[in-house]
């Protein structure tokens, strides 16, 4: 493309799922579109979802439970899911020869379990649909005038067109391309962005005797946030501990709310190991233990309960040798177990990075996008939609489903304006 300038209806910056999608909506509606990525291929960042098996969507079909998931922000997305929501997104790939399956939590994932070839479908349809794709292709510059974007200027040439979607994606990921460098130039252009954050991230903890327990993980254990002895949220799910704190699905989705703390001030976290049984109901069911096992080391007689590693770390924590037999225990020693089986603490240090967010928080105004058409109020041939844009979601398949909702509706308005001009 040196030195060279095309022209086209509709040009899509940034290759992700929203611009992906946005580009085939786009170009099914009859318009000349471009697709412009700045990495190597396009879905980069798509093939790490879900681990690698791809997190489509999630089957919430409830409109006021979907929104919830994206906290208060989540009512901007009210109108763009009934026009493009889950029920859609799943027919959508189905159609495109995706079959899905509805997995824990309502989350929906590809039959195959593979990103790669949920990849490999949607540029087919990119194929089929005829947008030109350009990769290596790095927007430096955007040119305004008059109230429109006049052109935007790539790493080797120009690209000007009628209208124009950025999904260019947030911070998260970096190695995937996610820079934030577009911010920059959006900025200029007379929008105001919110602050980015690291959205969906591992929470790192002050306490050292935790690293004892890196690679250990609890299922369906109550985590709870606390700030100035008072207790904020609370959440029962599984929860991972690695060498530098707490991270799994459950604690990543508190990390939104543990951020915002944070600015406030020092943020606690409680753990309970058994959060299906009150103190009394375990205090009951550990003793009955004891006094079938009265000669069983402590280790040994509490395996029931947490796994091994968690054991020894409360009997260190309790000041308890975990070799001691518990018929010698005394009624002081008891006590002091049965509160860490129900409430062990840990201090927040911090949030990890952008290298280890999954979403980013942050972005272009939601004041200043028409969530109706996913167009800008300040920019008449600029529309947006993806991570770009000031919202985020929880875990189980929500932020792609913002991708592929704001990216149809982006795709699709923008087609439709051209009839206008």
């Amino acid at each position: 493309m040196k030195n060279k300038k095309q022209e086209f209806d509709i040009a899509v910056v940034g290759g992700g799922p929203a611009g992906m999608i946005a580009a085939i909506r786009a170009a099914e509606l009859g318009a000349k579109t471009v697709l412009i990525e700045k990495n190597k291929g396009l879905g980069e960042k798509l093939l790490l979802t879900g681990n690698g098996r791809c997190n489509l969507t999630n089957a919430e079909f409830d409109l006021k439970k979907l929104v919830s998931h994206y906290g208060k922000k989540g009512s901007f997305l009210f109108h763009v899911f009934s026009v493009f929501g889950p029920k859609e997104t799943i027919a959508f790939f189905n159609k495109i020869g995706i079959k899905t399956k509805t997995e824990g939590k309502n989350r929906v994932f590809p039959a195959s379990n593979s990103a790669a070839d949920v990849l490999e479908l949607m540029f087919r349809e990119i194929k089929n649909n005829k947008v030109v794709v350009l990769c290596n292709a790095e927007v430096k510059d955007i040119v305004c005038e008059k109230g429109s974007i006049k052109k935007i200027v790539l790493s080797e040439g120009e690209i000007t067109a009628r209208n124009y979607i950025f999904c260019t994606g947030g911070k998260s990921y970096p190695l995937t391309g996610s820079s934030g460098e577009v911010f920059q130039m959006i900025e200029k252009t007379g929008h105001k962005i919110s602050a980015l954050e690291p959205a969906l991230v591992p929470i790192k903890i002050k306490e050292d005797w935790i690293k004892e327990l890196q690679g250990l993980s609890l299922e369906n254990v109550g985590i709870s946030i606390w700030q100035s002895g008072k207790k904020i949220k609370t959440v029962i799910g599984d929860c991972l501990f690695t060498h530098f704190g707490l991270s799994g699905p459950a604690v990543i989705d508190l990390s939104r709310t543990v951020g915002d703390l944070l600015k406030i001030g020092e943020v606690k976290i409680f753990i309970d190991l058994n959060p299906a049984l009150s103190r009394d109901q375990l205090e009951e069911k550990i003793n009955d233990n004891f006094k079938n096992y009265h000669n069983k080391s402590l280790k040994n007689c509490l395996a029931d309960f947490p796994p091994r590693k968690m054991v020894l770390a409360i009997a260190r924590l309790s000041g308890i040798d975990p070799e001691r037999k518990v018929n010698g225990l005394t009624k002081e020693e008891r006590g002091r177990l049965f509160l860490l089986l129900k409430k062990i603490e840990l201090t927040v240090e911090s949030l990890l990075g952008f290298d280890l967010a999954m979403a980013t928080s942050g972005g272009v105004s939601l004041e200043e996008i028409d969530d109706k058409t996913m167009r800008s109020k300040i920019i008449s041939n600029l529309f947006f939609a993806g991570e770009i844009i000031d919202i985020d979601g929880e875990t189980g398949g929500f932020n792609l489903q913002n991708c592929w909702s704001t990216g149809y509706l982006a795709g699709q308005s923008a087609a439709g304006f051209l009839k206008n001009k």
